[in-house]
């Protein structure tokens, strides 16, 4: 949201917009995020018909996250570089996080990799209109 919240415009947060191939596609390198209290472990998107709707913010067909297994956000949080991950998770469940709590199986991502060579997570989100 730092794209076009007022104060934070000209943050990326890692943040950006692309656009989906001819198949409907989008991939991107990131790392891999934090858990922060009350929320597990996410990554937020959004869906837009063209990206002039992106950057303005208007019109998004389609919010939502994805989130990632328990034992792979451990594996993770056990490395250098995510000082207090490990505790929150252990405080949260996707039962309990306030925007997972109403059903998680369709934003659970598919992970392949290992801590050392790195993960692949994939998700496909059905869009209509």
């Amino acid at each position: 949201y730092s794209m076009y919240s007022s104060g934070a415009t000209s943050e990326n947060y890692l943040r950006g917009v692309q656009v989906a191939d001819a198949a409907g596609e989008v991939s991107f390198t990131t790392v891999f995020p934090g858990c922060y209290s009350g929320r597990w472990a996410h990554i937020h998107f959004e869906v837009f018909r063209s990206v002039a709707q992106a950057t303005s913010g208007n019109n998004d067909i389609r919010t939502s996250q994805l989130a990632f297994a328990q034992e792979i956000c451990a594996a993770v949080y056990a490395t250098s570089g995510y000082t207090g991950s490990a505790g929150n998770l252990a405080q949260i469940s996707l039962a309990s996080d306030n925007i997972f709590s109403d059903g998680f199986s369709l934003q659970m991502a598919s992970v392949t990799g290992s801590v050392s060579s790195g993960y692949q997570a994939t998700l496909q989100v059905g869009v209509a209109g």
